[in-house]
């Protein structure tokens, strides 16, 4: 149950509490000579909430949350990168700006790593080989702080999260032509500890 309908369900229960205690009536009730019998109502097995499954192990039932099992990721990092879990995120030309395009794969990112909660990432940033050595460090950091900084406005725990500039030192595609450089505009994610 959210939070709020918890709190909601709360003051009414307390509500009822105060209102029935201040309803009752003064007078004495008459003692009852019969014996007062209780009725008693087996208790349901408890349901599983909406992200919640029932497992069965060895006969006995419980309850497991939906959230995924670091268990389930490869145990080595460079197989858990090779898979590609996460979206690189692309700009335009001296933009660290993030586009519709770069939200949806950052919120896909932010969902995945909502699964995995123990995940951490670096995100690299990156340019193309257009202007300074010094100009696209900054440029590269400024990319990487502003995904980093929406990762952060979709949930993720900035201690999860650093960042590294790479400028225009580790190019992803070679060559010179529009798609090699927009290619080469991107933060990239590693997971650095799962």
């Amino acid at each position: 149950m959210p939070s709020h309908l918890r709190v909601v369900a709360s003051l009414l229960f307390a509500f009822i509490l105060v209102f029935s205690f201040g309803c009752s009536s003064t007078k004495p009730k008459a003692e009852s000579t019969a014996p007062s019998v209780v009725e008693t109502t087996p208790t349901p097995a408890p349901q599983p909430s909406v992200d919640e499954e029932y497992v069965t192990d060895g006969g006995a039932e419980t309850i497991v949350s939906e959230q995924a099992i670091v268990e389930d990721l490869p145990a080595d990092l460079v197989s858990l990168n090779a898979r590609g879990y996460l979206d690189d995120v692309f700009f335009e030309t001296d933009s660290y700006a993030i586009d519709a395009t770069s939200r949806e794969h950052l919120a896909a990112n932010a969902s995945w790593l909502n699964q995995y909660s123990t995940v951490e990432i670096l995100v690299e940033g990156h340019c193309d080989e257009r202007n300074t050595r010094e100009y696209n460090l900054a440029l590269g950091e400024r990319r990487a702080n502003s995904v980093r900084d929406y990762l952060v406005f979709l949930g993720i725990a900035p201690e999860r999260v650093i960042t590294i500039s790479y400028g225009e030192e580790r190019p992803f595609a070679s060559g010179h032509d529009e798609y090699a450089l927009s290619q080469n505009r991107r933060s990239h994610f590693v997971i650095t500890a799962r």
